[in-house]
């Protein structure tokens, strides 16, 4: 099983129309689970401001065979083919989401070297929603100046609500979610108090490739990945 995000600047037309029609338009042989919603820019004063001409699209793939026949013959993925994407590889996950396997290791420790994603995937509880994102701009804002941090987005489609972040190391994103300052933490004891979501997940992946580019640049050159 693999994991993929896409990302790309489609024009506010374009991007809406693709986000509007949602999930249930991305079928494919060997996807199991899709999402698509709009990119927004981490570390705003309040809320998370989306970006209406920037869509991405995170999916889960039975293999890279899978992924490889939609990136060849999806007009969604000829869509976004202009933008970035980068497979990924599940290390560990706390919490459940379509797609993931249900034995992945929950351990806080990853090994190995080189670069690592994490996701953040969640349902909010339409009744929560206010208190979801007021508490997570906090963390949000402490995020974008996070040691180790190489690139991040928030996406959202309501109620789906995620965040995509790139950090240099395992132990910088680690460093990052446990021992980082307060928000970060506050966030979390408040959705354990009263759950912010029906349901959420917290991944960690290995990036194993990485093609494209965004703003002009490829957000992680394939010179800086580890080949297994």
């Amino acid at each position: 099983m693999l994991a993929s995000i896409h990302v790309a600047d489609l024009g506010p037309r374009h991007a809406l129309t693709l986000v509007a029609k949602g999930p249930s338009r991305i079928t494919a042989p060997g996807l199991r689970g899709a999402n698509v919603a709009l990119a927004a820019r981490l570390g705003g004063p309040t809320t998370t401001k989306p970006d209406f001409a920037r869509v991405a699209l995170i999916a889960m793939w039975d293999d890279d065979a899978a992924l490889d026949r939609f990136v060849a013959d999806s007009p969604i993925a000829r869509a976004l083919a202009d933008g970035w994407h980068v497979r990924l590889e599940p290390l560990r996950a706390h919490g459940s989401w379509p797609g993931l396997p249900d034995d992945l290791s929950k351990s806080r420790r990853v090994e190995g070297a080189g670069p690592v994603g994490v996701l953040t995937l969640a349902r909010a509880r339409v009744p929560r929603l206010v208190p979801f994102l007021r508490t997570s701009a906090k963390a949000e804002t402490r995020v974008v100046g996070a040691p180790g941090l190489i690139w991040a987005t928030a996406l959202v489609r309501p109620p789906f609500f995620s965040t995509c972040s790139l950090w240099e190391s395992a132990d910088a994103s680690t460093t990052y979610a446990y021992t980082q300052g307060d928000a970060h933490n506050d966030a979390i004891a408040a959705g354990r108090a009263k759950p912010f979501h029906h349901q959420e997940a917290f991944v960690r992946f290995r990036p194993y490739a990485s093609v494209g580019h965004l703003d002009g640049r490829n957000p992680l050159p394939e010179s800086w990945l580890v080949k297994a």
